[in-house]
């Protein structure tokens, strides 16, 4: 089967020198959602210093600050440090990101950029890059407040690709002596380590991804495995605008390339950890219905503060728990007003989350297994939402890299 290859070399914009990179790159905006404790740290650490803190907006303060303001501050900031060079042009390339962490010894990724037209999640669409879980639309259009006017983008999206001989990633760390190092920093609140290496010789990578997905069979070049609602919103922005532009002018747009990171399915760094559920303001009908609602053979547990850990049977299928736990939590949210969910990832966490809310039930969800992802999402199907986490909060993207959108 013969493709069209979506990659590009982005235009790569990072810190200029002398820049304190500690305090620069900060975790994507939708981790420690219920844990507004973890921003005011950060934003106190980080005080007036340049930063993507200043560069996007976390979504634990989305309703508790000012929104209109709040984007107009994201996007003045971004200006300054485009006119102050505080972010600077290194050209056309990819870079090799090689993360420590905490829970792990390495993980590798490459940022690329790729074209949004070959980007679906749309159920049953065969593109080559797809969503492995639902998309809610309703999520998007505060996002696209964010992008409309932004000038640069930052990206927090993880794309996974199906690699077991690890004939790409792998083989170019082994060259990254032979490459200019870019970065080489320790990461805030513990997030770990973070290098970086340019790679100029981006089309043979490109030949590579190409071979490799020809050789796969399967339509599939890419799933994304975190930051899909951020890749809607990159897509939904790109057709909003590309029917005012000439097809010349379309062809090479900047909005419709999307800055992400690839990191291999079978990268030895690279764990699934459940998302788990903390649902607040309930009834006691929501764990009669919800035992009801997803009987199996698979023992996990519901926590709350008022009784601690009750086992709980649910299907020994993941993806088919999820699916009935989510429905049941949708449908429950519906006919209850002012019941609302977040989803945590560790255990730990979503516990701590409970503790600090009474009347809530936390469910402590299921783990993923790698070994079948590709095939079901190629089948055109899509996971429920939140059906798996790469890694723990911890080990999230952290923003670094930009690239110009307009």
């Amino acid at each position: 089967m013969k493709i069209v290859n979506p990659i590009r070399p982005p235009r790569i914009l990072l810190p200029k020198d002398g820049i304190d990179m500690n305090s620069f790159a900060v975790i994507a905006c939708d981790q420690f959602t219920s844990q507004r404790e973890y921003w005011d740290d950060l934003k106190t650490k980080i005080g007036d210093k340049p930063s993507t803190f200043h560069m996007i907006f976390p979504e634990a303060y989305l309703t508790v600050v000012n929104e209109k303001e709040y984007i107009n501050e994201i996007n003045h900031r971004i200006r300054t440090y485009l006119k102050e060079q505080v972010l600077t042009d290194v050209g056309d390339c990819f870079i090799l990101v090689e993360r420590e962490t905490p829970h792990t010894k390495r993980r590798l990724g490459l940022v690329i950029s790729v074209d949004l037209e070959a980007y679906s999640y749309q159920k049953g669409i065969k593109a080559l890059i797809r969503a492995t879980e639902a998309t809610i639309v309703e999520r998007i259009p505060p996002r696209l407040k964010i992008r409309e006017n932004a000038p640069v983008e930052l990206t927090h999206t993880l794309f996974l690709f199906d690699d077991p001989k690890k004939s790409i990633i792998e083989k170019l760390y082994e060259k990254r002596a032979e490459m200019p190092l870019m970065y080489d920093f320790d990461l805030n609140q513990n997030g770990g380590h973070l290098r970086g290496y340019q790679v100029k010789d981006t089309q043979r990578v490109i030949d590579a991804f190409t071979e490799l997905t020809e050789e796969n069979g399967n339509g599939l070049m890419f799933v994304v495995g975190d930051g899909n609602h951020s890749l809607a919103t990159a897509k939904a922005h790109w057709d909003r605008i590309k029917g005012d532009l000439t097809p010349e002018e379309r062809e090479a747009h900047p909005a419709r390339f999307a800055l992400v990171e690839a990191i291999n399915l079978y990268d030895k760094g690279l764990e699934f950890e459940p998302i788990h559920r903390v649902v607040f303001n309930v009834q006691n009908d929501f764990v009669v219905g919800l035992r009801k609602a997803v009987q199996g053979s698979y023992k996990t547990h519901i926590y709350s503060i008022e009784v601690g850990e009750v086992p709980l049977l649910i299907p020994s299928n993941a993806p088919m728990a999820y699916r009935l736990i989510q429905d049941y939590i949708d449908n429950y949210l519906k006919n209850n007003p002012g019941v609302s969910v977040d989803y945590i990832h560790d255990l730990n966490h979503t516990h701590e989350v409970a503790d600090k809310h009474p009347g809530s039930i936390a469910i402590a969800m299921p783990s993923l297994t790698k070994g079948d992802l590709f095939d079901y999402i190629a089948s055109g199907d899509v996971l429920p939402r939140k059906t798996f986490s790469m890694g723990h909060a911890i080990e999230k993207r952290y923003y670094l890299e930009c690239k110009r959108i307009k």
